[in-house]
């Protein structure tokens, strides 16, 4: 299994989904489908999430696709930020800025990962939300698994403290910094700007402020020998960084949507194509609640747990 590369994922599917009003003040990606029919969005994004869990399957990742049926959690289908998994048996629980995204904190997910998992301890941080602090998971962060990296944009979403916490009791080096877009916003969750693969990274390098941590993030990223893709701003609209590389069956492959695959050049599709299989994925109504297919899916770093004979 590869360090970086999970070749299992959680992905849930949501029966109510709808861009979240409480959400859309600070994500600038977000689109709240202003005249569209809540039950037509609903019934076009639980359709999207039925393809992505068959190709993703097709490709030979395993995916546990979970329902969920419960109204009022509109942002349910990024699971990836209250929940993420690491090696050694490790489970992380994180705390949520906008207040109707904290049902999404599901047990059953939980136990089941226990159960079909080698899970050694599971540490909560959802408490910090009652002092203001939060920390999105790997909305958040994005983690270089290879190097014990944790990159984050200071946002609402990416509390100092709770960065520190994370990376002091899972063991990453916290590398935080300040990103904004094209129109001077601050870059709500650092898994827009950039993506870390095995061999490449696909960032929006010059959307850190900071140009001394401009090349400071560099240095890390392809200290491995990584290919650096830089993005641009308008890539990073169309969700070119919000991408997760997955182990397949037949080695590597980068799930992303359409619209992200769609806005890269020939030159870097010919870089990626190189070092890892690309999986397109349509998803054009769950792109409207400001997230794309690496906010789908919690990647599973854990080792299973033995089938039981007979």
């Amino acid at each position: 299994m590869s360090v970086q590369a999970p070749s299992a994922v959680v992905l849930i599917r949501p029966h109510h989904f709808e861009p979240n009003p409480l959400t859309a003040a600070d994500n600038a990606y977000q689109d709240l489908g202003h005249g569209q029919h809540a039950a037509g969005l609903a019934a076009a994004a639980y359709a999207e999430v039925s393809a992505v869990a068959s190709a993703l399957a097709q490709a030979g990742v395993s995916v546990h696709l979970f329902e969920d049926e419960e109204p009022g959690r509109p942002d349910s289908v990024f699971p990836n930020n209250w929940l993420s998994t690491h090696a050694g048996g490790h489970v992380a629980i994180f705390p949520m800025f906008a207040s109707n995204r904290r049902r999404e904190r599901r047990g059953d997910i939980v136990d089941f990962l226990k159960s079909h998992y080698r899970v050694q301890d599971v540490i909560d941080y959802s408490g910090l939300e009652f002092d203001e602090v939060f920390l999105e998971g790997t909305g958040a962060m994005v983690l270089d698994h290879e190097s014990r990296v944790a990159y984050a944009c200071r946002s609402n979403r990416a509390d100092p403290v709770a960065l520190e916490r994370f990376c002091t009791n899972f063991g990453y080096e916290p590398m935080a910094f300040d990103a904004v877009d094209e129109h001077g916003t601050k870059i709500y969750h650092t898994n827009v700007l950039m993506c870390v693969g095995t061999k490449f990274a696909l960032i929006g390098l010059d959307r850190i402020v900071s140009p001394v941590r401009q090349r400071e993030v560099a240095e890390r990223l392809t200290a491995r020998g990584r290919t650096l893709i830089e993005l641009s701003p308008e890539q990073i609209r169309n969700f070119a960084g919000n991408a997760i590389e997955l182990e397949g069956r037949d080695g590597p492959v980068l799930a992303l949507s359409r619209r992200a695959l769609s806005s890269l050049t020939a030159e870097q599709v010919a870089a990626l194509s190189a070092r890892c299989t690309l999986l397109p994925l349509d998803i054009p109504t769950i792109e409207l609640a400001g997230g794309s297919v690496r906010c789908m899916l919690v990647g599973i770093h854990l080792d299973p747990r033995p089938v039981p004979l007979g």
